[in-house]
């Protein structure tokens, strides 16, 4: 199994429409503006963070949350979108807040090819955890992005940015059972899916 390098992302982008949409380049300006960088890197994929979906967890209407048993009534809030002086759009992520979103791509996996999300270093340097996630062989669907505040201060996520890193694996075999075959409880999600048993 080896890591992929943005030649082979293209590639699949092209011909098997693995990423979608798909930035072929690292984009690290919109309209005149720095933004935290989207797209094809050396060796991964920036994912961006959607401007739907996105919840942050609050105690304010519920006492627990049961992942078994979930609850997002309860538990879940939608935040203000803000939009800044550079025209560049966020969410405020409270301090020591957990929130989820969901990517603007879709991924549709391969049968020989598994993904690894990471945290970008830009927000962890600023106190954001962007859980490590994987994109199993023959799922399909937007990525949900669960995503920690661990700062004091409350601390903006932008939208339609980059928000993680993914790196691609290719094994030199199909594996006997994917994600598809197997009927993974978030296969085909096209936005925001809470946890599931």
């Amino acid at each position: 199994m080896t890591i992929k390098s943005d030649i082979w992302l293209r590639k699949m982008a092209e011909e098997q429409a693995m990423i979608s949409p798909f930035l072929p380049e690292l984009v690290r300006e919109q309209n005149g503006v720095r933004i935290i960088s989207a797209g094809a890197s050396s060796y991964g994929y920036d994912m961006r963070l959607a401007d739907d979906g996105f919840r942050i967890f609050s105690s304010v209407h519920a006492k627990e949350i049961d992942p078994k048993r979930f609850d997002d009534q309860f538990s879940l809030i939608e935040p203000q979108l803000h939009t800044s002086d550079d025209r560049a759009r966020y969410y405020l992520l409270p301090p020591h807040h957990y929130g989820l979103g969901v990517t603007v791509e879709t991924f549709k996996m391969p049968r020989n090819v598994t993904g690894i999300a990471l945290g970008k270093s830009t927000y962890a340097r600023a106190g954001l955890l962007v859980n490590t996630t994987p994109l199993e062989a023959g799922w399909t669907g937007r990525l949900v992005v669960e995503i920690a505040n661990l700062a004091n201060l409350p601390l903006r996520v932008y939208v339609n940015e980059g928000i993680g890193q993914i790196l691609f694996f290719e094994s030199d075999e199909d594996c006997a059972v994917s994600y598809s075959d197997r009927g993974g409880k978030y296969q085909g999600q096209t936005g925001l899916t809470y946890a599931k048993v």
